[in-house]
């Protein structure tokens, strides 16, 4: 069953935008963060829009886990602004980051726990109640292909299992931004076209605006909106066709050689 099969479940209504529809789901501006002496991001500015598929590509170091790091609060700005729907994180993080699902790139699953056991867990971090989380569960457990593994230890799950139920997980309080930081690392082939098929419905399908980092070309499509990071700083930005083009080559491989004077992406950052 896909998510196209079932009722629309990761949007909450109560939560449309305040203003106006045109308010980005992500606002970067200005981003710089620095470990000691040495620099990890540099004026980073980039937007997320409403509904849409952005993909932040880089190579190991580029800083793409730090600015999750930033974006999710585990550290404080040094400069800079981050917003999700119009909501400062430093000034307002409860309303922001009640509007964030993330899946960090680390797996962070109980695996002593049962599936269901996971997802009621977090529910009640988000102060939802027993009776709507199991609801909820219920219904995101159908959506992602796992209702007959509700009962099982996490730890009976495979690899590509496991981020789908963290998918589900990050989706329990009703989003309206997903963050995904490497999210198919260690997965194969099969599992990781799965997954990012699955994550791709959900913009199509519930206008979950996601942000996904990568250093795999493959995960890329050319309608996506994307920001390649290189040594904490924005090299480009937009469709592929327009990259290539403001690069004066041809495909993402040749615009990311031209930007970067390399040709090969390495491990996750």
């Amino acid at each position: 069953m896909t998510v196209a099969d079932l009722p629309r479940a990761g949007i909450d209504s109560a939560a449309a935008p305040r203003s106006s529809a045109a308010v980005a789901a992500l606002s970067i501006e200005g981003v710089s963060y620095s470990y000691g002496a040495r620099r990890a991001l540099h004026d980073v500015s980039f937007a997320v829009q409403p509904a849409s598929f952005t993909a932040l590509l880089g190579l190991n170091g580029a800083g793409k886990s730090t600015l999750v790091a930033l974006i999710t609060r585990l550290f404080g700005l040094q400069s800079g602004r981050i917003s999700i729907f119009g909501d400062d994180i430093a000034s307002a993080p409860g309303e922001a980051l009640r509007q964030l699902g993330v899946v960090f790139q680390p797996r962070t699953l109980d695996l002593d726990l049962s599936v269901m056991q996971n997802l009621q867990y977090h529910a009640a971090l988000h102060g939802i109640g027993r009776g709507e989380a199991r609801s909820r569960a219920d219904q995101l457990l159908t959506r992602i292909g796992l209702a007959d593994r509700a009962g099982n230890k996490v730890r009976d799950l495979s690899g590509g299992q496991m981020r789908r139920l963290e998918i589900a997980r990050a989706l329990l309080h009703r989003p309206r931004l997903l963050l995904l930081d490497e999210a198919t690392v260690g997965l194969d082939v099969k599992a990781r076209a799965d997954l990012i098929g699955h994550v791709r419905r959900l913009v199509t399908d519930d206008g979950v605006s996601v942000l996904w980092t990568t250093h795999l070309f493959d995960e890329i499509e050319a309608s996506d909106d994307l920001v390649i990071l290189h040594h904490g700083e924005v090299l480009a930005r937009g469709a592929i066709a327009k990259i290539a083009t403001d690069t004066g080559t041809e495909g993402l491989h040749a615009a990311f050689r031209q930007l970067t004077g390399t040709d090969h992406l390495g491990g996750a950052s």
